[in-house]
């Protein structure tokens, strides 16, 4: 186990992009059900869906256009500035919606009727305009912060955030409703042009590394999102969806290990296929891509494979499937296109199964030789010592120190980026650990790392996320794991809480 104490801030690109992705996930993530919903309504009552009925499908609109956006800006607004900044951020994206629709009727103004620009909804306008309301009225507030007579707080608060709404509605109808109309131009241009040239195959090769890398939440909720949800709106489903989301080339990467893997990966792969390809939480074969990286071309082959067969096929979601479990993208699939869905991610598997086959029975060899070799220096330093050491016993299993916490451990945060899928199943794995150990009074819960406050006695993450989680709780303790599901560190953080309770006694 690696547990540090106060720790230096981290730099660099891969960060930067981590903690961007981690916000936009923050601002979509909780409002998925919304989404959820609207791709239920649009399933069933659009004039091709499975129940045609005008007078619901009339929610559509208003739901996609209006609600959605407005509560991301919400949510978005929350994370800066609480429920104030929530409410500036609501009313501030409003003037971005009706700047896009003022926009798009001067366009179809000179436009003949049959070739008339649908609306744009305002997602990234949302994430723009979110962040922009909350910090600027945060920051407004603290220019008169305590020095407003008693009495005249409320009259103050209340006015304050009403009229700086009105200025950001005023900015969103011009300049953010101009820039966000031009960006989804581009972006749709842009994509319109892959799927015409038969080149969308290619965006897993910038998708499938950004997975693995923790950089998926940027590509997925800051781009591919908008857009599907964009193509959903005009043509009632997207391929776009299932970019991402496909549970084809994870579960492929982790049958070769079931099958051809060694050690520890090989006895822990079969669970991970489960939870990746049923509970969706994609975030389990990270770890089995970085422990051999050359296994992210068998995973950009199987990406690439399930979309080509989707674009064969025409095949789409009506709504994101979120988490990327085969339940979720099978609940989103539009009406028809079961057959060409299912086998994207039977294919997808396939192909990345077959790949990392050859790639794991090339490097056998030399993978049993590092292990045995490992072993064989721990065990030769044991005989050096004259005794053996549990720490250096744990060497064989994670290849890791372990250092002494000064403080007691009574709350232990496990943190991910959006806080739900795969910190809530660490954290549930630890409280069993902890139960059958028979050891009471340790909170162990999940969330987001932006969410950290730095109260946690020690945080939980996985090896990618460490650097950012320590610069959010820099006097916690930390722990680095390649696995959330099953990591031999849990027995030493449940064995350290248990000495500190016995030295207490």
């Amino acid at each position: 186990m690696t547990t540090t104490s106060p720790a230096t801030q981290p730099g660099g690109l891969r960060v930067g992009v981590q903690r961007f992705g981690t916000f936009l996930s923050g601002m979509i993530m909780p409002n998925i059900p919304a989404l959820i919903a609207w791709g239920i309504i649009t399933a069933f009552f659009i004039p091709v869906g499975w129940t045609p009925n005008e007078q619901l499908a009339s929610v559509v609109g208003p739901f996609i256009h209006y609600l959605l956006p407005i509560i991301i800006a919400y949510t978005g607004g929350t994370l800066v500035y609480k429920t104030r900044g929530g409410v500036v951020a609501a009313i501030a994206v409003m003037g971005a919606i009706a700047g896009s629709d003022y926009l798009i009727a001067q366009v179809n103004a000179t436009l003949p009727e049959d070739n008339q620009l649908g609306q744009i909804h305002m997602f990234i306008g949302a994430m723009i305009m979110a962040p922009l309301a909350a910090y600027t009225m945060k920051w407004l507030d603290s220019l008169w912060e305590g020095k407003i007579k008693a009495g005249f707080e409320m009259l103050v608060n209340m006015f304050s955030a009403g009229i700086w709404g009105f200025v950001m509605v005023v900015i969103g109808f011009y300049p953010v409703a101009w820039l966000v109309n031009g960006i989804m131009n581009v972006l749709s241009t842009a994509v319109n042009w892959l799927v015409d040239t038969n080149l969308l195959p290619l965006t897993s090769i910038i998708i499938e590394p950004a997975k693995v890398f923790f950089l998926n939440n940027a590509i997925n909720h800051g781009v591919l999102t908008p857009l599907g949800t964009q193509q959903a709106t005009d043509s009632g489903k997207s391929i776009l969806f299932l970019l991402e989301a496909n549970p084809g080339p994870g579960v492929g990467l982790l049958l070769a290990f079931t099958i051809f893997g060694i050690g520890a990966a090989r006895a822990s792969a079969p669970g991970a296929a489960v939870i990746q390809f049923f509970g969706g939480i994609h975030e389990v074969y990270f770890p089995y891509a970085l422990m051999k990286p050359i296994l992210i071309v068998a995973l950009i082959a199987g990406g690439m494979t399930g979309v080509t067969t989707n674009m064969l096929f025409g095949t789409g979601l009506v709504a994101p499937a979120a988490p990327g479990s085969i339940i979720a993208v099978l609940g989103q699939t539009y009406r028809t296109d079961y057959l060409g869905v299912i086998l994207s991610v039977i294919l997808s598997a396939a192909v990345t199964f077959i790949i990392s086959m050859l790639i794991l029975r090339a490097s056998r060899k030399k993978d049993l030789e590092k292990e045995d070799a490992f072993a064989a220096a721990v065990a030769q330093t044991e005989a050096n010592k004259g005794k053996s050491s549990e720490a250096l016993s744990g060497l064989v299993k994670n290849s890791a120190t372990t250092a002494v916490a000064t403080t007691p451990i009574s709350n232990i945060v496990f943190a991910c980026d959006a806080g739900m899928g795969s910190s809530a199943m660490g954290a549930s794995v630890l409280r069993n650990k902890f139960k059958k150990a028979g050891i009471d009074g340790v909170t162990v819960t999940n969330q987001a790392i932006a969410n950290l406050d730095g109260t946690a006695d020690l945080v939980i993450t996985q090896q990618q996320l460490t650097d950012r989680a320590k610069a959010q709780s820099p006097n916690s303790l930390h722990v680095s794991v390649d696995n959330f599901m099953n990591s031999p560190k849990y027995e030493e953080v449940v064995e350290l809480v248990r000495e500190q309770r016995e030295s207490e006694a």
